[in-house]
């Protein structure tokens, strides 16, 4: 058998058994995974709050093309990173980290006012189960990419942010590919990893009773900020930095 075998086959096991050896230390790394229509800047107050933990922080870019794109940004991100590493998905990032948290270097999740699919649900199916009181705000482009309405983005994204700030957000926004919301998820890292969900009490995007129901689903250790839009990372960003500085010391 080659060395690559051993290797691989390895990496299956500790995907399905969570590999306690390899978590033996407290995680330094954490990857922070924005969702659809915005881009990683917004994480900004998050970042510089765990930088000053002491922590290791990637911010991913990824594409809003498709699930697959998105998740292999994660990937490489991950590929980057020495030791355990803790992912943080907002929104629809959500799905992303789910998919990408199997690799055998993520010792948890956090889901910042996201969505939790399990096998072979997308978003599209969430959204029928839990529907989002801001679902007639999405306007399609002729090449079949979705848009927040700007004239609604500040009361349905982030009714707690100024008016300066949302009216920039929703200028430059980051289109999301209308076909993600029909693609299931294959691989689930929340039934074999610690997670923790970070419930936005104000959310009007994804919902506060569906980010409940989603987190209690995943067995999730779950923070309520009372307050918070959907936009929760930029308005709370210490709330949601002390969550994910608690994933990373377990």
């Amino acid at each position: 058998m080659s060395l690559k075998s051993l290797h691989l086959g390895a990496a299956a096991l500790a995907v399905v058994f969570g590999a306690p050896s390899a978590f033996a230390q407290p995680a330094q790394n954490v990857i922070l995974v924005h969702g659809a229509l915005v881009d990683g800047s917004g994480w900004r107050g998050v970042y510089e709050r765990l930088v000053a933990k002491g922590l290791k922080v990637t911010v991913v870019q990824e594409p809003n093309t498709s699930l697959a794109d998105d998740v292999q940004s994660v990937h490489r991100a991950i590929e980057q990173q020495t030791g355990p590493v803790i992912l943080v998905g907002h929104s629809y990032g959500g799905q992303i980290i789910t998919e990408a948290g199997v690799d055998p270097k993520v010792s948890a999740l956090v889901y910042v006012a996201a969505i939790v699919p399990d096998v072979g649900e997308g978003v599209g199916d969430l959204f029928e189960k839990w529907p989002s009181p801001t679902a007639d705000a999405f306007k399609s482009t002729s090449d079949g990419f979705l848009l927040f309405d700007p004239a609604k983005f500040r009361a349905g994204f982030a009714a707690d942010l100024s008016k300066g700030e949302t009216d920039f957000m929703a200028n430059s926004q980051v289109p999301v590919s209308a076909k993600i919301l029909g693609t299931k998820t294959q691989h689930v890292a929340w039934k074999t990893k610690p997670s923790y969900g970070i419930v936005a009490g104000l959310d009007m995007a994804v919902s506060a009773e569906a980010e409940r129901s989603m987190y209690k689903r995943a067995s999730a250790t779950v923070t309520e900020v009372p307050g918070a839009s959907h936009a929760v990372y930029i308005s709370h960003p210490r709330e949601v930095a002390d969550v994910i500085a608690e994933a990373a010391s377990k």
